[in-house]
């Protein structure tokens, strides 16, 4: 028997088929039983792609491994005689595909004994497939009989190479952990690419994009980023979202104070988001962190105090345009242009919402800020403006549809400026009788909630908005199918 790779491999599907007496029937693995409900799918032998491709074709990802029905094999004992005047006709199988693209593994199987880790009687070979049902990603197993080992290395060696063949399956590197987590790893990542580039460190850098794609596997308390990415909170979904490669880029900011870079991250919260967060960090010695975020919730929106601010943003024009044309006009203003269109706002307000992306969670389905996307090019810029306690626990209840009031507005930008003018942030919540801060905060520093994790800063914010810096593994979710949940809290 020839050891080199036919040059279709349709050649190599029929000599499976029909030329190795010790080929035998496939059959469904026990994934595919228990997918199947305990009904087994018809029995094949071989493995067939669509067409007559040829196996420098693979790597385009176009074909098809097909599970294809043949003749049965000569019944061992006659079937019983059907009755005179029976029209009964047998079901034709069910031709199904697999496409090579959905593989992400393949490996022969083998028969061992109990303590046996090496060798073992040959089997087949084994692929492991990616199939989705709804935002979730399942892997499962299909098994492909043969007994010959030159027929399975041959296979096992080619499909090794398609797979390697695909694009979007490079090096990477993963995080495990929650929004704060994520956060740590994603500015380190943008920080060390800014450095490898020789960029200066200040409020007017244009950043280059991170050079490995980043992975996020869901295990904390909040996260709002992996469900803006997979669509639900599950790790097999996310893990295999990276091993399929499916990359999406994704917009992110830079948080800067008087030209000096203080972050990179994805939203902010000023004011009531701000102040809720310095709080709970104030009461770590409670013993759950949803009853920590729970108390301080509670404690801030009881010593609800407005924040006096002097708000300034660069809207983005023409928002009936696709984000593409949008970005490309943005990109053709001048200086002078963004300078003449710049807006400003002064007044008290409850709270202020700065987000690159939707910020979908299992309390507002749509999103936090169901106005953007992960990639559109626009920051949702929301502004509670002062109002009664009871109207702002309204809002705050509202969640997805919370825009609805006359004290809150929306606005589409890619820049804003924000200055705080209280003397005292967060009202005397965070201070004890005698001026003493709990917190570990000064008087005239003022708590950002940046992606979960507190930033202190004592004088204007610069956010700015950065398009497609960063690739993550997902896909950009609409909304979640999740039921919504509710805050006890509120």
């Amino acid at each position: 028997m020839s050891g080199a790779v036919p040059g279709r491999l349709s050649e190599r599907c029929d000599e499976w088929s029909s030329g190795s007496e010790r080929s035998v029937a496939w059959g469904c693995s026990e994934a595919d039983e228990r997918s199947l409900g305990g009904v087994q799918r018809p029995a094949v032998p071989g493995l067939r792609p669509a067409g007559a491709a040829t196996a420098g074709d693979l790597p385009g990802g176009e074909e098809k491994l097909r599970r294809v029905a043949d003749r049965r094999p000569p019944a061992v004992e006659p079937h019983p005689a059907r009755p005179p005047g029976s029209s009964k006709v047998q079901p034709q199988p069910k031709e199904e595909s697999i496409e090579l693209r959905d593989i992400f593994s393949v490996k022969l199987k083998r028969r061992r004994l109990a303590g046996q880790e090496k060798g073992g009687t040959l089997l087949g070979i084994t692929v492991f497939v990616c199939i989705r049902k709804g935002h979730k990603l399942k892997d499962n197993a299909i098994d492909f009989h043969n007994l010959s080992e030159d027929y399975c290395d041959i296979w096992l060696r080619q499909l090794k190479e398609t797979l390697n063949g695909f694009p979007n399956r490079p090096v990477f590197q993963i995080c495990v952990g929650g929004d704060g987590s994520v956060r740590e790893v994603v500015h380190g990542l943008l920080l060390r690419a800014q450095m490898d580039a020789g960029k200066a460190m200040n409020g007017s850098l244009s950043p280059v994009r991170a050079p490995l794609p980043l992975g996020i596997i869901p295990a904390g308390t909040t996260n709002v980023l992996a469900y803006s990415l997979h669509g639900i909170r599950h790790s097999v979904t996310a893990a295999l979202h990276i091993i399929m490669g499916n990359i999406q880029p994704v917009d992110a900011c830079t948080f800067s104070t008087n030209d000096k870079l203080l972050w990179f991250g994805f939203s902010s919260r000023f004011g009531f988001g701000g102040c809720t967060l310095a709080l709970g960090g104030k009461h770590r010695w409670m013993p759950s962190s949803q009853r920590r975020g729970d108390f301080a919730i509670i404690r801030t929106r009881a010593n609800l105090k407005p924040e006096s601010c002097d708000l300034s943003f660069l809207p983005i024009s023409n928002h009936q345009l696709s984000y593409h044309h949008k970005k490309k006009n943005e990109d053709n203003l001048s200086s002078s242009e963004c300078r003449d269109q710049w807006q400003h706002i002064q007044g008290q307000v409850l709270n202020v919402s700065i987000m690159a992306i939707p910020c979908l969670c299992s309390m507002a389905p749509r999103g936090l800020a169901p106005n953007t996307r992960l990639n559109d090019g626009t920051i949702a810029l929301i502004i509670v403006r002062n109002t009664s306690r009871p109207e702002f626990v309204k809002h705050l209840k509202r969640y997805a549809k919370s825009f609805d009031f006359t004290f809150v507005e929306t606005h589409l930008v890619k820049e804003v400026n924000l200055c705080p003018q209280n003397i005292s942030p967060c009202g005397n919540d965070l201070y004890g009788h005698n001026g003493e801060v709990h917190s570990g905060l000064s008087e005239d520093v003022y708590p950002w909630n940046i992606d979960g994790n507190l930033l202190e800063a004592s004088s204007e914010i610069h956010v700015r908005l950065h398009p497609e810096l960063i690739n993550l593994y997902g896909s950009n979710i609409d909304e979640l199918e999740e039921a919504k949940a509710k805050c006890s809290c509120l």
